[in-house]
């Protein structure tokens, strides 16, 4: 069996090329940037005015002068020009700075009586409450950078600068699959030796908090039945992701069918608990995630394996969190042990409560979960207060 770690590792190594999608910028948000936003002119793209007043040459600027006004510059406007440095003309935010002025004087520094502002204020500096143009950027220079998660602000910036649709990177197309006769759909009423299919609609959930909108799909354990489904969806997806059938039951004809079309197995079995039959590999560009059916299993392996593998693909940093744990906790090693907590942040810090439950099958207790602590193999016992490596639901 494989390590946590190297599996994760094993696992983030692989590469996915899906080429990039343009969409509209009002629906790109929350998406990783595939290409850099460039400025196609200077930003600002003039000298701008940034409060309402009047508008003159700072040299003839004196407390208590009487300057006449010429006219009103409004945003939107082509800039109009000073005709005389004893004059001013009044400006509005937004506005171009006039030709001829250097310096804006707001509403409240000064007071207008039969067409002339009288300045109350001396004390003026060359260009203030002016906006230099290019000040902010310069034509040419990158804005946003690719590999970004695109934020609203960002769409703002992308449509000053004239982009109406963007390359982001392509979400992978996935389904999930459940594998096992006692599954019933959601909406039936099971029968005593059955249950409902929770586990679909779990992944679902946890695909769509990523950003992924997954498919769904129940193989009955039947192996030519299932044979037939996975050929189809080998054809179709970029990540097969399943839930049951990867152990050795009489049943689990899961591996052994995807090595009959081609799998090439990389991984199946971590020394972990729980998730011990997990199992990883590629059907030629198709990525293989095999996740044990107990939910507990099922939601842990996620988290660890797809997850990761899915912020390498986005080129996003790895999550990295730790807790302290809040009591005393004892496991036989050599296997890791992922155990469900409940969460409380103090001043930063994260302390982690050992959720007490029946086992990866527990799916009450699960829901209760705010995520789990991973203690390592290679100790079995381990004090309230000691640090260790912690990964949120959330």
């Amino acid at each position: 069996m494989i390590q946590v770690t190297a599996a994760q590792q094993l696992i983030t190594d692989q590469k996915l090329q899906i080429p990039p999608i343009q969409i509209p910028i009002q629906e790109a948000i929350g998406n990783i940037l595939a290409q850099d936003i460039v400025a196609d002119r200077d930003s600002p793209p003039f000298d701008r005015v940034t409060m309402d007043g009047i508008a003159l040459q700072s040299s003839s600027v004196s407390s208590g002068k009487h300057y006449l006004i010429e006219n009103t510059q409004a945003a939107g406007q082509p800039a109009m020009t000073l005709s005389s440095p004893d004059n001013c003309l009044e400006v509005m935010t937004g506005a171009v700075l006039p030709i001829g002025t250097d310096c804006v004087i707001p509403y409240e520094q000064i007071t207008i009586e039969a067409g002339k502002a009288i300045v109350h204020e001396s004390a003026i500096r060359v260009f203030q409450n002016v906006h230099r143009k290019g000040t902010d950027a310069s034509k040419g220079d990158v804005l946003i950078a690719s590999g970004r998660i695109i934020t609203a602000g960002m769409v703002g910036v992308m449509a000053a600068v004239g982009y109406s649709r963007v390359s982001v990177v392509s979400p992978p197309k996935v389904v999930v699959c459940a594998t096992g006769d006692e599954l019933v759909p959601v909406d039936h009423t099971p029968l005593p030796h059955q249950i409902r299919n929770s586990n679909s609609y779990m992944l679902q959930a946890a695909l769509i908090a990523l950003g992924i909108e997954a498919d769904a799909v129940q193989i009955a354990d039947d192996r030519e039945k299932l044979r037939d489904e996975l050929k189809r969806l080998l054809g179709t997806y970029h990540v097969l992701m399943f839930s049951g059938a990867v152990s050795k039951g009489k049943f689990d004809y899961l591996p052994e069918v995807l090595m009959e079309l081609g799998l090439d197995k990389k991984i199946h079995g971590v020394a972990q608990r729980p998730g011990k039959p997990f199992l990883f590999g590629t059907v030629e560009e198709t990525m293989v995630f095999g996740f044990p059916g107990n939910p507990g299993s099922t939601l842990a392996c996620f988290h660890l394996f797809f997850k990761p593998w899915f912020r390498t693909y986005q080129n996003l940093p790895k999550e990295e969190y730790d807790a302290v744990l809040t009591r005393d906790v004892e496991f036989k090693k050599p296997l890791s042990h992922h155990l469900l907590v409940t969460l409380e942040n103090k001043k930063g810090t994260w302390f982690a409560t050992p959720v007490d439950h029946s086992g990866s099958g527990d799916l009450i207790h699960l829901g209760i979960a705010e995520g789990f602590v991973t203690l390592p193999s290679e100790e079995d016992f381990w004090k309230a207060g000691t640090l260790v490596p912690l990964t949120r639901f959330n």
